[in-house]
């Protein structure tokens, strides 16, 4: 099987993490693919596993010597990207690269790997929803909260531009189901 790429994204507090992982128990073809960032690293992530956790100084060099096949200033000084050493890992090891990233980083993909690249977005349904899961999760101040959701406004806007749009406003496993069927029908082509 032809080596293909499928990047799930949307706003922070959509189920993208929720729905990589049940991805990579459903599908032994895929591997995560890791995702640098210049963002705190979070109480239970790891370094090299959840993402690489890199200085701005690191990300800007990488940046310089075009180590990223897409990159993006998610928020002031928060750099998120893929690096193109985690693409040629993923294809190396006859693994499908499954990506949790940005949405403008999706967009590249699609842009640069086309019709091998199935890119996902995962709609919250309202920004109310977006608010009350942000607010559950207890990790934002007010200030980073307001951030998050004009961010997702803006990143909402994009969706009509991604290959797929699921609404995960109730139920995170039909969100689930509804993924896994699109990703097993594309796989299949």
């Amino acid at each position: 099987m032809k080596n293909k790429i499928v990047a799930i994204s949307g706003p922070s507090g959509t189920g993208k993490t929720t729905v990589v992982k049940e991805l990579l128990k459903k599908f032994p073809s895929f591997g995560f693919s890791i995702s640098a960032t210049t963002r705190l690293k979070r109480d239970k992530e790891k370094d090299k596993k959840d993402y690489y956790f890199l200085s701005i100084d690191d990300f800007k060099n990488n940046i310089a010597e075009n180590n990223f096949i897409e990159y993006e200033e998610v928020y002031s000084g928060v750099f998120y990207g893929t690096m193109w050493s985690e693409i040629k890992r993923m294809f190396s090891q006859n693994s499908n690269p499954l990506l949790d990233i940005d949405v403008f980083g999706a967009l590249n993909i699609k842009k640069y790997y086309k019709n091998d690249a199935l890119i996902i977005f995962i709609h919250p349904g309202t920004i109310d929803n977006l608010k009350n899961r942000l607010r559950k999760r207890k990790s934002e101040s007010e200030s980073s909260l307001k951030k998050r959701l004009a961010k997702a406004n803006e990143e909402i806007s994009f969706s009509n531009k991604f290959d797929k749009i699921i609404i995960n406003d109730k139920d995170i496993k039909s969100s689930v189901d509804e993924v896994i069927s699109v990703v097993n029908e594309y796989l299949n082509l």
